[in-house]
């Protein structure tokens, strides 16, 4: 029977991939993966063989309707990515919803996204929360801070280390420099860094220090 398979992978520490996901990945007749370099490396750490195609947010409009097709003919397919869920600021949302739409069986398996982790031990309000991913880079991105400065809830953003100093400088700007921020870098890797205070704060030790890797900047909510 015909199925999609959302399969979560690491974001950083191998030990985090889950028993069903290799076996997932195992049984599939085919592994739609966003960069099959970066993916090779987990299939062989993990023994497994699958076929792989490239399935990323430059030609994943054109892939569509041939997936489609070979879904409905039985195949079964994994999507994943090069880390952490697919669809959560990756490739997936359009071949899900076109399954969707066309009554094919969608699967997401649980398993690793950044967004989570660098949350909960952010010691900011967890119990309500509003995830931006990547702001925009210039069109909307002052539109987005002006809403944003008014939200109450815990605001989550993913940033690219070399526009970290820049964007810590623009939540000063907009939210003023007292607000509380945690900048989670490197999650569950060997140099995981996680700094909290206010963002001006945070501003000045990444000014410091330039950062690397994988972040996550989460911010407390609008005092009511």
């Amino acid at each position: 029977m015909s199925k999609l398979y959302i399969v979560p992978t690491p974001i950083g520490n191998l030990e985090d991939m889950t028993f069903r996901a290799i076996r997932i990945l195992k049984e599939v007749d085919l592994i739609l993966a966003e960069d099959t370099r970066t993916s090779g490396k987990l299939l062989k750490h993990f023994d497994i063989g699958t076929h792989m195609h490239s399935h990323h947010m430059h030609n994943e409009h054109k892939t569509i309707d041939n997936l489609i097709q070979r879904l409905k003919a039985g195949e079964k397919i994994a999507l994943i990515s090069d880390a952490g869920t697919p669809a959560i600021s990756d490739p997936g949302f359009l071949l899900t919803r076109a399954c969707v739409e066309n009554q094919i069986e969608v699967e997401c398996l649980p398993g690793a996204t950044a967004f989570v982790p660098a949350l909960v031990n952010s010691g900011l309000p967890s119990d309500r929360f509003v995830f931006e991913g990547f702001l925009p880079e210039k069109k909307g991105r002052q539109t987005r801070y002006l809403a944003l400065a008014e939200e109450v809830r815990t605001i989550i953003l993913y940033v690219s280390p070399h526009k970290l100093v820049k964007t810590l400088a623009e939540i000063c700007t907009y939210f003023g420099e007292e607000r509380q921020v945690c900048v989670c870098r490197e999650l569950s890797k060997l140099h995981e860094e996680n700094i909290r205070g206010t963002v001006k704060e945070a501003l000045l030790h990444f000014e410091r220090k330039p950062p690397k890797g994988e972040i996550v900047v989460v911010i407390s909510g609008k005092l009511k």
